[in-house]
């Protein structure tokens, strides 16, 4: 079976948001092989599911304005969500309950968490304010961030912890800016894409970034360019397969998911099924599946792989 067929698979459709879907995140896969998937909505309600199934876990109460962001710690055990309500907060994700709540002075576009198991209680937040900062958990939650600088000249819409000491970050200036935390003037290094960049990745040491039309991939740590890819059409989202072998990418021009060779650009295979532009796209750690989540409200998880696999028997 070749890569166009696996779209006669019926994509799952996980429902309960009742604004857009702006970001879809996957945890690491636990030691029996399960997994689980967060996503961000402008209903304000980030939701957690089984990431195999797509099955509703819960809902973190909390925001009182649209969430742009949801990413998991290194362990799952944290979720951390960016909310035009100048927000960031931190959720048990066990209980549901808000561990902390970082207040700022305009929309937060994006929160991460440093990829470390033993430093999980660091986090960056970005927005509005073109400013990043760097929260401690173990301090108290009034206390100001332990780190703050002014990091772009518009919008921060994408920030990135890849090493313990290296963030990544991207919006609305088209700049990729590699900072290092070692450092007193902590920028490295920056470069300019074709357009606006609304999300990017991190999978395996490599990021993946969409930018008008093209797709580009970088080393994270060394911030040397591995591939670009000219598209003939505006990507607002693209994740990349574990495997190096394809990317998906979302287009907030058309309705459609787009799969494509990685090493020539050739589109394998169009999945169609939501009803609006498509905000984000996320390949399962295992590559098995790939989420989507629309202008629709819904989210999609479509068979990546053949042969039978969660609720595909």
């Amino acid at each position: 079976m070749d890569q166009s067929q696996l779209s006669r698979y019926l994509p799952l459709t996980c429902t309960g948001h009742s604004r857009p879907v702006t970001h879809l995140s996957f945890s690491n896969i636990y030691e029996n092989g399960s997994y689980l998937m967060i996503s961000a909505c402008k209903d304000g309600a980030p939701m957690l599911r089984d990431g195999v199934t797509g099955d509703w876990i819960g809902t973190f109460t909390g925001h009182k304005g649209a969430v742009w962001s949801a990413r998991f710690s290194a362990d799952a055990e944290l979720a951390i969500t960016a909310s035009a309500d100048f927000t960031a907060k931190v959720w048990d994700t066990n209980s549901g309950s808000v561990i902390a709540s970082y207040g700022h002075n305009h929309i937060v576009r994006t929160a991460a968490f440093v990829p470390s198991y033993s430093q999980t209680q660091f986090c960056v937040t970005a927005g509005n304010e073109k400013k990043i900062r760097i929260w401690d958990l173990n301090r108290e939650e009034s206390a100001p961030a332990i780190m703050e600088w002014v990091g772009a000249e518009g919008t921060i819409k994408s920030a990135l912890w890849v090493e313990q000491s290296v963030i990544i970050t991207a919006g609305d200036d088209k700049c990729m800016k590699w900072w290092d935390l070692r450092t007193s003037d902590k920028l490295v290094d920056s470069v300019t894409l074709d357009g606006p960049i609304s999300q990017m990745e991190e999978r395996k040491g490599i990021v993946t970034v969409a930018a008008g039309c093209a797709v580009y991939t970088f080393d994270a740590l060394d911030r040397t360019p591995v591939k670009k890819q000219a598209l003939d059409y505006n990507a607002s989202t693209v994740s990349i397969h574990p495997s190096r072998k394809k990317f998906a990418t979302g287009s907030t021009n058309d309705t459609w998911v787009r799969i494509h060779d990685f090493s020539t650009g050739a589109v394998l295979d169009t999945l169609k099924g939501h009803h609006g532009p498509v905000h984000s796209i996320s390949y399962s750690p295992d590559g098995q599946l790939c989420a989507s989540g629309g202008e629709d409200g819904t989210i999609r998880l479509w068979k990546s792989e053949t042969g039978a696999y969660g609720l595909w028997k």
